[in-house]
């Protein structure tokens, strides 16, 4: 069971220190053959304070995806800003479809081709058991909510007729990066050219769907 006990917030290099060792290790070594001296150890701290800052191995692996998730929001918030803003631009003709496949081949490249993202499914696949815990959230929806925000916005514009931000921002990425991901096994646009006319495609289907009549 995880450990009730007020942890401490502690210095940010240690805190670092320590989700950097501990993501190196559950990567290399796996979740049960990892031991809190061995991320002590790599970390330079005691494993005392290991255990004041994260009380056991299973929060740990929690604050490592958490980490790990929280750096992907980071991009994909800062590629929403980059794109999909200007409303007036937005408003012009193709300006709406162009952003969004715009955006679209952004996360693909800078998101889904990352070594952060590949560290989190990895993380997430091999360690699901050790994840799974009632109100815990992995983080691995928070892309969904970020874009949903963005689609209320348009909303609000009168840009997207969109009555559930949610469901259209699942939508969205199951007909753009889920078709590539379900078809070729990757989103990564870097690598594979096929995968801009999949996400065009998607966008387009999207905007019939969505977009204000």
């Amino acid at each position: 069971m995880p450990t009730t006990k007020t942890l401490r917030e502690g210095s940010t290099p240690k805190r670092a220190a320590i989700l950097s060792a501990a993501r190196e290790l559950f990567l290399t070594d796996g979740f049960d053959r990892t031991s809190v001296d061995a991320v002590a150890a790599r970390a330079e701290v005691s494993k005392r304070t290991v255990y004041d800052y994260f009380g056991d191995k299973q929060t740990l692996l929690r604050a490592v995806v958490d980490a790990v998730g929280q750096s992907l929001i980071t991009t994909i918030r800062g590629t929403l800003d980059d794109t999909l803003t200007d409303l007036t631009a937005l408003t012009e003709e193709p300006g709406l479809e162009d952003a969004l496949v715009t955006f679209s081949m952004r996360i693909a490249t800078d998101m889904l081709g990352s070594a952060e993202y590949a560290t989190l499914q990895r993380l997430v696949r091999a360690e699901s058991g050790h994840l799974a815990q009632r109100g815990y959230n992995s983080m691995a929806d928070t892309p969904d909510e970020a874009l949903a925000e963005r689609f209320a916005a348009f909303a609000e514009a009168g840009l997207l007729d969109v009555p559930d931000a949610r469901l259209a921002a699942d939508q969205f990425i199951a007909l753009t990066f889920g078709v590539a991901l379900d078809r070729l096994g990757s989103a990564n646009a870097a690598e594979d050219t096929r995968v801009r006319p999949l996400v065009v495609e998607g966008v387009r289907t999207f905007l019939r769907a969505y977009r204000t009549r």
